[in-house]
């Protein structure tokens, strides 16, 4: 903000300390001393102005370059009548553009809200008037999903379309991304930003009919990208393949952002499983993050033997519980590589504890210990702390990460935010170095005949056959039992198995109330895009079984 002549009222409020007066100064002295997300792009750029920062396709745009192109998306919203506070949407893969309105919103203090690609009609409708967005953008291959909606979206006063030669003609009505924003200067935008601002919108995949619109501020992002630089062990030298997508808060504000921020490379290509290989090696990559869906994808390849991966120093897992044989796999596989865990929730900005590399072998199987600027605890049902090792509780957690509400839901963002600690839904254990294991999703947890069920406890067991590629193991309705634990599982290729070859094996390794009731082999489990597999696609879809 530009300083002018100060009134005598101004000039007092440099002699009194007090929240008004600090507010003031705080405006006046915005530009000097704000500690924001739309400030990173520059800030890198002056360490590395023509180190390459972003690839997309053939497009390869150095932190100079990307900074200019950051600064026209944020000038051209505003020229939209886009103003502080605003919401954004966009509904794309993971492009250029979908980059450029982030931080373009980022830059003049809107609210970005990316929406799930996979979500149809009704449901991106939802988002989008529930956020109440004003600007809307779609990439051309995505049209189809929301065509049929959008004379449902009245708060939306431009329509953009993102041209990635999907061959659709933009709609009537439609602005040109590529036109709109470059015809836009390169200069920075001149707002007041806040480190308290909220900054990002994100819906929750959520088990209820309708998801969450978690709120997140610069604070919570700064704070988390920090943490992942210094608990990750991130540098500029990284070169990062971003597969999962970017809508999503585990790539984008775990990986994109970070790297960004301490001048590394980032890679934007599609999640196919042959594609990260190759780019692994074209790139040299020296880090990668996927869920461990996909982790078992690459190490199960035809051509997985074929490609050069020894860049790969870091790799990262999270989003799902990684089974300890796979782990063990990944760690073989790539002697030469760091292998950590990243736990956490959308709430969290996401991360929340991290296993480190060193800890990976001896604490197999664990969510580690809070982040740098986390801390957490284990609840029992009364709100109260467990302390003791091994005894399950809700694992809580409370640090600059956490969000600042769910929008328009008081009663949920006051019930997760009880006590003083964030409240995650997962449960939970500590063992004698308060390390945390991740027991199960509360909403996971089966009860059959009287007794409770870890699915996790029940996938870890049937993945020790040699023939079990994935396995989801969740509770149907039972007439006798209540819930009936059911193992819906996928082979591996040319494998083969029955279900009573795989209950036997449950019998060896589980206790009998414990053992599936029924296996259902499948093609292929259901799964978001960031590799979550659909637990509860699967109770919708077997939920008549047992009747």
């Amino acid at each position: 903000m530009t300083h002018g002549p100060l009134s005598e009222q101004d000039k007092i409020r440099y002699s009194t300390i007090s929240k008004e007066n600090i507010d003031f100064l705080m405006d006046r002295n915005n530009r000097i001393n704000r500690w924001v997300i739309a400030d990173m792009i520059r800030r890198t750029r002056y360490h590395y102005p023509d180190k390459k920062a972003l690839v997309f396709n053939d497009l390869s745009l150095t932190y100079s370059e990307l900074e200019d192109q950051c600064n026209q998306a944020a000038n051209a919203l505003a020229a939209l009548g886009v103003h502080k506070y605003d919401r954004v949407a966009i509904l794309a893969h993971n492009t250029h553009h979908h980059v450029l309105t982030w931080l373009g919103c980022a830059k003049i203090g809107a609210i970005y809200l990316a929406v799930n690609y996979l979500l149809r009609d009704d449901d991106i409708a939802y988002c989008i008037n529930h956020s109440e967005s004003t600007v809307f953008i779609v990439e051309d291959s995505l049209y189809d999903n929301v065509k049929a909606v959008l004379d449902k979206m009245p708060q939306v006063k431009h329509f953009i379309w993102s041209d990635q030669g999907a061959g659709q003609q933009a709609p009537q009505g439609f602005l040109d991304f590529n036109a709109w924003y470059a015809a836009a200067p390169a200069t920075e935008p001149d707002v007041i930003l806040r480190i308290e601002d909220p900054v990002q919108m994100t819906y929750t995949s959520g088990t209820e009919s309708r998801p969450k619109g978690v709120i997140i501020s610069n604070q919570a992002l700064i704070a988390e990208y920090m943490g992942c630089i210094i608990d990750g062990k991130y540098d500029h030298a990284d070169i990062n393949i971003n597969a999962l997508p970017i809508y999503h808060c585990a790539q984008r504000d775990v990986f994109l952002n970070p790297i960004f921020w301490v001048g590394g490379t980032n890679v934007l290509i599609s999640p196919d499983v042959g594609k990260i290989l190759a780019a692994i090696e074209s790139w040299k990559a020296t880090m990668f993050f996927a869920p461990p869906t996909v982790w078992i994808g690459m190490l199960r390849h035809p051509d997985f033997g074929k490609y050069d991966l020894s860049s790969l120093v870091k790799c990262y897992y999270g989003a799902s519980i990684m089974p300890r044989e796979i782990l063990r796999e990944l760690l073989e596989k790539f002697p030469r590589a760091g292998v950590y865990n990243y736990y956490g929730q959308t709430e969290l900005a996401p991360y929340h504890c991290i296993l480190k590399a060193e800890d990976a072998q001896a604490k197999i199987g664990s969510a580690g210990m809070a982040g740098i600027h986390m801390e957490t605890r284990i609840e029992d049902e009364h709100g109260e702390e467990i302390s003791a090792v091994d005894v399950p509780g809700e694992i809580c957690g409370r640090g600059p990460h956490v969000m600042t509400m769910y929008f328009k839901d008081p009663e949920k963002t006051e019930a997760a935010m009880k006590g003083g600690w964030f409240h995650s839904g997962d449960l939970g254990a500590l063992d004698q170095d308060r390390y945390i294991t991740v027991v199960d999703r509360k909403k996971d947890m089966i009860k059959t005949g009287g007794e409770n069920v870890a699915s996790r406890e029940v996938e870890e067991a049937i993945f020790l056959h040699p023939s079990v590629q994935e396995v989801a193991v969740v509770g149907l309705n039972h007439p006798r039992w209540v819930e009936a634990v059911t193992a819906v599982i996928k082979l591996k290729e040319g494998a083969s198995a029955t279900e009573e070859e795989i209950m036997e094996h449950c019998r060896k390794n589980l206790s009998s109330f414990k053992v599936p009731k029924k296996v259902i082999f499948v093609e292929a489990l259901p799964k978001t895009p960031t590799g979550k597999i659909l637990k509860r696609q699967m109770r919708e879809s077997f939920k008549g079984m047992f009747n």
